[in-house]
């Protein structure tokens, strides 16, 4: 009996091994007290344990790791470089029906700024008072008079619309009624479309610009004869020179860009 006792007492005080879990240790958090545990042993951390199968141990991405705040820096410096790259100067050419003069005006300018290697500078563009020729081509006798000089007019019709004294940054009327078709139009459309209140101050008369002519206006060529063809070539090629270098005065960056 004496002998089974102490048999049983040294069992007692023998470490019995404690059945673990299949798991992996994770983070060491802090310390707790034996005593209160019937089986005594020395004092060890407790431990937070998770499965093996834990989303803790799945291999993180080895890629540089980079704040939000240094992507949006980044993204907004590559915008500013794109948009520095890309920034051009819109002109838009109107007279009434746009098939005469307007498309002329838009051939001419077009043919002045690729000899001066601008042409990725500028978005030219034209556009009528009305649209009653709408996705017609440039009246024949312009086309023809216009390609004797080198210049290819290859524009389609189509009316002025709202968004024009958004997109451009200058628009040219080829006479006095253009201009005033123009704000009239401007005047219907700037609440209902929330143009900008200085907008209109964007039109200007073609004639303006010309150095060697004293015509205040550019003639309508359509019911006339071939001579009425080739004075409003006159007109506009005389006027784009100095309407071009006056953009490029006022718009310094556009060489710089």
């Amino acid at each position: 009996m004496m002998r089974a006792a102490s048999s049983s007492l040294c069992n007692a005080n023998t470490r019995l091994p404690i059945p673990v879990p299949n798991f992996q240790l994770c983070h060491i958090t802090t310390k707790f007290n034996p005593l209160s545990l019937k089986i005594p042993f020395p004092s060890y951390p407790i431990v937070q344990i998770c499965s093996l199968n834990s989303h803790h141990h799945k291999k993180l991405p080895t890629s540089r790791i980079t704040s939000s705040r240094s992507l949006v820096i980044e993204a907004s410096s590559m915008a500013s470089s794109t948009e520095s790259e890309t920034k051009t100067f819109s002109v838009l050419f109107v007279c009434l029906g746009n098939i005469c003069r307007s498309p002329a005006a838009e051939g001419v300018f077009t043919d002045i700024v690729k000899k001066r290697g601008l042409d990725s500078k500028f978005k030219i563009d034209s556009a009528g008072t009305i649209g009653y020729h709408e996705g017609n081509p440039a009246d024949p006798r312009m086309r023809a008079a216009s390609k004797r000089r080198g210049i290819q007019i290859t524009s389609v019709s189509r009316p002025i619309r709202p968004s024009d004294f958004r997109d451009f940054d200058i628009i040219l009327v080829m006479d006095n009624q253009n201009r005033e078709d123009i704000m009239k139009a401007f005047n219907r459309w700037k609440v209902r479309e929330n143009l900008p209140d200085d907008a209109h101050q964007k039109v200007k008369l073609m004639c303006s610009y010309c150095k060697k002519h004293d015509e205040t206006e550019v003639p309508d060529p359509y019911y006339g004869g071939p001579q009425g063809f080739e004075k409003v070539l006159d007109l506009l090629e005389d006027a784009c020179e100095s309407l071009l270098d006056s953009i490029l005065t006022a718009n310094g960056d556009i060489l710089s860009s």
